[in-house]
């Protein structure tokens, strides 16, 4: 039985994904997306599913553990994100006082906290604050979690999909310290790396020329400063198509030429969530 990590308790979005991703996995969590990477890198066989980006609030905040760790990205998954408010059975939404959550959570479901004068807490992750409710036993607390938190701690779902805007996901990466890539064919597919640049004037801008000039299209590029400075950064970044597509060989050649640094993380098919995005 194949094992992947997650960072969070049972019931996390996380732990979601993993079931998604593979049903029959042994799924292990982590207190740390330090410790989820740790594992994966220790441990050739296991996985981790890894909340990369939010649909609504952005980046989550993992990318200066992909650059230090540099496991392969085998796969990535759109986890649909439906918040729910989860208090004792029997409680109803005129007993609650103080919710509970991950910070990212109370802020997807802003407006309903404020239209019922809630006053929100702030906690590590959204499946531990379900937790932490179901122990509590108090009728006047309730945490914003998934469905699956509220079978896993016996708590009843006192409102459903509670998030400021319908249509939220997260987007999840699979990862691990093995390198495969899938073979190059009539499909759509994202190659991610990673690259630092040689420290001259307009460096960044001459580097990115050669994307233009091939017609590829790059869907991500984010700059992380490198450890103890501001001054030089790594830059992470996703394009469209396939790495042994030729014209995505001669933009990373020309990539290549402004580089210190570069280091492909993985090649993979895009999720067909991609299609029916708006």
């Amino acid at each position: 039985m194949s094992k992947i990590y997650f960072q969070g308790t049972y019931g996390a979005y996380s732990h979601l994904a993993a079931l998604s991703i593979e049903p029959k996995a042994e799924v292990i969590p982590c207190k740390t997306f330090d410790e989820c990477f740790l594992k994966a890198n220790s441990d050739e066989s296991s996985k981790i599913v890894i909340p990369e980006s939010n649909r609504i609030t952005g980046n989550i905040g993992i990318e200066y553990l992909i650059f230090k760790y540099r496991l392969n990205i085998y796969s990535e998954y759109f986890q649909k994100i439906e918040h729910n408010l989860l208090g004792q059975p029997g409680s109803k939404l005129s007993d609650i006082k103080d919710v509970f959550s991950h910070a990212q959570a109370l802020s997807q479901c802003s407006s309903f906290i404020k239209k019922n004068n809630f006053i929100q807490h702030v906690r590590a992750d959204t499946a531990g604050s379900a937790e932490a409710v179901s122990k509590n036993k108090k009728k006047n607390e309730a945490a914003i979690a998934s469905k699956l938190s509220a079978k896993i701690y016996n708590l009843e779902i006192i409102s459903n999909n509670i998030e400021n805007e319908s249509g939220n996901a997260t987007r999840f990466l699979i990862m691990g310290k093995n390198v495969f890539q899938p073979e190059y064919g009539n499909k759509k597919y994202i190659t991610s790396f990673l690259f630092k640049l040689k420290s001259k004037p307009a460096a960044l801008y001459q580097s990115l020329g050669g994307f233009a000039i091939n017609g590829v299209n790059l869907t991500k590029l984010q700059s992380y400063p490198e450890k103890n400075s501001f001054e030089s950064y790594f830059f992470l970044c996703d394009l469209d198509g396939h790495i042994e597509n030729p014209k995505v060989q001669k933009s990373l050649e020309e990539l290549g030429l402004h580089c210190e640094d570069f280091h492909v993380l993985g090649v993979f098919e895009a999720d067909k969530f991609r299609e029916n995005r708006s």
